[in-house]
């Protein structure tokens, strides 16, 4: 039996995104399609795509400080807004700054 290991950016995934992407795969990567499934507009599922993407994106970053990785997918995930999560990550970066 083998042992499945999943990707660190897969794992930082919920199971909505999960499902987002095997519905994508499933209609050969038509987000006309995939509106159609979800019932919603071509604009709508482009963005959740676009989040995900960024999503994706944070969980590939290798060697980035995990508070910061943190407030960046709060940020994608509406948990956030970009401003406060800018100001956040600054202030982090200055205190460390000050520390080393």
């Amino acid at each position: 039996m083998a042992i499945e290991v999943v990707p660190e950016w897969m794992a930082q995934l919920d199971d909505e995104d999960v499902s987002f992407i095997k519905k994508f795969i499933l209609a050969s990567g038509s987000l006309k399609e995939v509106a159609g499934v979800y019932g919603v507009t071509y604009p709508t599922v482009r963005l959740r795509l676009d989040r995900l993407i960024q999503k994706i994106e944070i969980g590939e970053r290798e060697g980035e400080e995990p508070y910061i990785a943190l407030i960046k997918r709060l940020a994608v995930n509406d948990k956030l807004d970009f401003d406060t999560a800018k100001i956040l990550i600054n202030e982090y970066k200055k205190q460390k700054n000050e520390e080393g």
